[in-house]
């Protein structure tokens, strides 16, 4: 049983961001008109970009997993509570 290639646009259908970034990479690269430094500028800045999304997307996903895994677990997890006792009183002078 040999599974199936995902093409790299269903995978891009999973991430809105992805797609539209790797759209405005290329339409730097298809703008002829561009200068040399300016496209070479334009296209740091775009890889700047997606990369902070991937990572900020990859952190999300990392988190939401952790928190699936804590509620499955959650006879392990002591809930927050007021804390019922207001200590020692003052001694007297």
């Amino acid at each position: 049983m040999s599974e199936r290639k995902v093409s790299l646009y269903e995978r891009l259908e999973k991430y809105p961001y992805l797609r539209s970034r790797f759209e405005s990479i290329m339409d730097i690269v298809e703008n002829t008109s561009a200068s040399v430094d300016k496209a070479e500028q334009l296209l740091i800045d775009e890889m700047r970009q997606l990369g902070k999304e991937a990572l900020h997307d990859w952190a999300a996903g990392k988190e939401r997993q952790k928190v699936k895994e804590l509620l499955d677990n959650k006879d392990d997890i002591k809930g927050h509570s007021k804390k019922k006792f207001p200590g020692t009183p003052p001694s007297e002078k």
